[in-house]
């Protein structure tokens, strides 16, 4: 029996078709799954007196954080540029300290149709390979901490010209939870004037009036 080779080609590209698909939905049920893990996790530990910032009251009442559902919109690829000399800054805590950071470099993206820049800081004598990435968005005081929230980013390595930001992984500072705590304030540098719905909400029992301490 002989084929029609242009059936062929075309169940080729069904083929080609389908695995598109399947790449486009299982790749974003992975990645929305990868980030739930995260956040179960990131539960879990509240609840350990070891690991919470929450008082014992409130771990006895802690059910979970509150978060936007993961959304790849979100998860920009930023072009990155380094700071040929890092300038050492104070970088202001909430308790009217500070602490010495990297001004490491910067991250150029687009959100809401919009250029966006974010500074990339180095926490000085820190073992940690990891960028800290302190912001503010408009969501701040309303559906999220009014002191503004922190991205981690692993260190790029020597040749690379961009950076992931995963805002889908912006998580609150601990004070946001517990006055107790001192915790770094998001510098003039990185306020976003549009809002972010990504990442972690405000805690229910804090403060919502927008302020940072």
């Amino acid at each position: 029996m002989r084929i029609n080779p242009k059936l062929l080609i075309g169940l080729g590209l069904l083929v080609v078709l389908a695995y598109f698909l399947q790449d486009l939905v299982l790749g974003h049920d992975q990645y929305a799954v990868g980030i739930q893990k995260a956040r179960t996790e990131k539960n879990n530990s509240f609840r350990r007196a070891k690991d919470s910032p929450l008082n014992a009251e409130q771990r006895d009442h802690f059910d979970s954080l509150r978060y936007y559902a993961p959304d790849k919109a979100f998860r920009v690829t930023a072009q990155l540029e380094r700071f040929a000399v890092p300038d050492t800054v104070a970088m202001q805590l909430t308790d009217g300290k500070a602490d010495k950071y990297l001004r490491w470099g910067k991250a150029s993206f687009e959100l809401e149709q919009q250029s966006q820049q974010l500074v990339l800081f180095l926490k000085v004598n820190d073992d940690k390979p990891e960028l800290f990435v302190p912001f503010t968005d408009k969501t701040n005081g309303f559906d999220t901490y009014g002191g503004g929230r922190y991205l981690d980013v692993p260190l790029p390595a020597e040749q690379d010209k961009q950076v992931v930001l995963d805002f889908n992984a912006a998580y609150n500072p601990f004070c946001a939870y517990n006055n107790e705590y001192s915790c770094p304030v998001p510098p003039a540098d990185n306020r976003l004037p549009v809002p972010v719905p990504a990442g972690e909400q405000s805690f229910p029992e804090a403060d919502h009036t927008g302020h940072s301490h």
